[in-house]
């Protein structure tokens, strides 16, 4: 069973148990500012979450693209990725809770991808520490029903928090197959009140591997010795934040999220996720490029096959990021950068290698994500592109470091990087090679995370997705970024779209394609169109209608023909003569008096081809 497999079967799975097919976002979030991109299923479906009804029904499901930045470092680990295809399943406000979730989830793994029950494990809420949130016992008493079901006598493993098991639990032997934990097992979405939080049960997959006790003496299903992979998460939302404390809920939502990749390495017995059908075809090039083996070097392989992925993934997305030095392209500039660097210390020395791998994934998953192969031409273009441009950092790099000490410092290894664009990976390779020392490298890292400013790109210690806010001033810039759309498409054409927005109380920021800076007079056209607009006092309503029907009444937004389904569309203006509509979920003001008056304060290059605008609400 290969990867297309797993994926439509999970679909066809929970279709036939009433859920709706909708489509994956794009991997750029829309109208938020605390992620770069979206790093799991439920990060689009959080409007819904909070109560907002969605055009597909309280029961949906879909795979959905994702990437996390902080995982960079983590790759090669056996189990990481920084794209990921997260399959998910919701039950929004009602339609089923934890018996219902639980046993679906085991009946796929087990019955449809006949994975061996004895080798998954399962953890449970332990309970808050004040006792004002008891342990999860509901989820406890279900689970041992289904590890009944399938000829398993189990228990509950005994309690243990952060420091680990004090007794060998013979994990793969003994009874115990559940396991309570409180940090690890415990979800919510933010500290302010209003925020939503509950237990969530976890299912890890025992890969056999033997237990390192450099991550503790005894093994467990969280342990971080890579024996034991998460593949999927129910997260039961049954408690809101008031003042007083957590409060239960009384329309609940069940919100599951499985890792694609994971769940394949299971199906397919490998205790490696990129020794499966998703990466091996792209293994295999590099080793005929390199002229080496993987097992030569199995970190530098994964590496490279992850990080040409993912900025594939990216760049390849409905809204598509060029590389750069912000945001977003500074994320695709550093893994392609990253992926040339470990090539080229693999002994790679073709031209346009990456474009290969790169075409590899194409090829692969343009059936599943057709923008790829719509986007091929740009994402070839920015890989050519970056190439040289690496090469020509890479070049003058080495004879700044040509000049520097034996000893090269955390300042001067951080003021390589700065000045000239160069790896500090590559400090250190070349330090190796020639002899040289280089200091607290840790600190190095830290220093240059720091001054890239990437901290918001995390989601640990983050706000966990959804909208920034939805307070009135970050709705009233939404309204008006709708409005700039529609101004834009009328000075310059129609075929404008959306690449991007970030939009704070303070501001709104908006990409769009366009080869050329706007020009001042340009510029007065779209702020005088928006202002009229508003001027008019435009009222703003939604419909929910048909993909199909939003494309032919002419509709801006994403139009995806993998899945036929309602969407909501905002009009702005009065029947038959609206000045906007647009695909989106909100929120928006009623009328485009609440805007007040529009003013662009920058118009810039955010990446090669793409202008970006910034403007404010007085």
């Amino acid at each position: 069973m290969n990867s297309f497999d797993i994926r439509q079967k999970y679909l066809e799975f929970f279709k036939a148990r009433n859920h709706s097919i909708i489509p994956s976002a794009s991997l750029i979030p829309e109208n938020d500012s605390t992620l770069l991109f979206v790093n799991s299923g439920m990060f689009p479906l959080v409007p819904y979450l909070l109560g907002a009804k969605h055009p597909a029904g309280n029961c949906l499901v879909n795979s959905q693209k994702s990437f996390r930045s902080e995982d960079i470092d983590e790759v090669g680990d056996n189990r990481h990725n920084t794209f990921f295809e997260m399959l998910g399943n919701w039950a929004l406000g009602s339609g089923y809770w934890k018996s219902e979730q639980l046993n679906w989830w085991y009946e796929f793994l087990v019955d449809e991808l006949k994975i061996d029950p004895k080798r998954l494990y399962q953890t449970i809420y332990i309970g808050s520490e004040d006792g004002n949130i008891p342990r999860d016992t509901e989820s406890v008493e279900i689970m041992l029903q289904i590890f009944d079901k399938y000829g398993i006598n189990a228990d509950e493993a005994p309690d243990f928090l952060a420091e680990g098991p004090t007794e060998d639990l013979a994990l793969g032997t003994s009874r115990y197959k559940i396991f309570a934990y409180r940090n690890k097992c415990w979800w919510q979405r933010g500290d302010a009140v209003g925020e939503l939080g509950g237990p969530d049960s976890e299912t890890f997959y025992d890969t056999l591997k033997p237990h390192n006790e450099k991550f503790g003496k005894y093994c467990h299903p969280n342990c971080d010795c890579g024996r034991f992979i998460e593949i999927g998460n129910s997260v039961f939302m049954q408690y809101q934040k008031t003042a007083e404390g957590w409060k239960e809920l009384a329309n609940k939502n069940v919100d599951f999220g499985g890792g694609l990749e994971r769940i394949n390495m299971a199906v397919q017995n490998k205790s490696n996720i990129f020794q499966t059908d998703l990466f091996n075809d792209t293994i295999t090039k590099i080793e005929e490029l390199s002229n080496k083996k993987y097992e030569d070097d199995n970190k530098s392989f994964e590496i490279i096959a992850d990080h040409l992925k993912a900025a594939t993934f990216i760049m390849g997305d409905e809204k598509g990021v060029a590389p750069s030095n912000t945001d977003q392209g500074y994320i695709v500039r550093r893994l392609i950068r990253r992926a040339i660097f470990l090539g080229n210390k693999l002994g790679i020395r073709q031209d346009k290698w990456i474009l290969e791998i790169s075409k590899i994934y194409i090829d692969f998953y343009e059936s599943i994500y057709p923008e790829l192969l719509k986007n091929q031409s740009f994402i070839f273009e920015e890989l050519e592109k970056e190439e040289k441009k690496f090469e020509s950092t890479l070049e003058k790099g080495k004879k700044e470091f040509s000049k520097l000490p034996r000893h090269i410092t955390m300042k001067a290894a951080v003021g390589l990087y700065q000045t000239h664009g160069f790896p500090i990976e590559m400090t250190i390779e070349l330090a190796k090679e020639e002899g040289k020392t280089v200091d607290d490298i840790e600190g190095a890292e830290e220093e240059l995370k720091k001054h890239q400013d990437l901290s918001r790109t995390a989601s640990a210690g983050k706000f966990k997705g959804g909208l920034a806010d939805s307070s009135v001033e970050t709705t009233r810039l939404h309204t008006a970024s709708h409005l700039l759309l529609a101004a834009l498409r009328i000075v310059l054409n129609d075929n404008v779209s959306q690449r991007g927005s970030n939009i704070t109380a303070e501001r709104l920021r908006f990409d769009f394609p366009n080869p050329e800076k706007l020009t001042p007079e340009q510029i007065k056209q779209v702020e005088d169109l928006v202002n009229v607009a508003i001027a008019k006092e435009l009222p703003v309503h939604c419909e929910e209608m048909p993909l199909d029907k939003a494309r032919e009444i002419g509709a801006t937004g994403v139009f995806d023909d993998k899945y036929k389904e309602n969407v909501k569309v905002y009009f702005i203006g009065n029947s038959g003569e609206e000045f906007s509509k647009e695909i989106c979920g909100g929120p928006h003001v009623e009328n485009t008096k609440e805007l007040h008056h529009f003013k662009i304060i920058k118009e810039e290059s955010s990446s090669s081809g793409i202008r970006r605008i910034k403007a404010i609400l007085d």
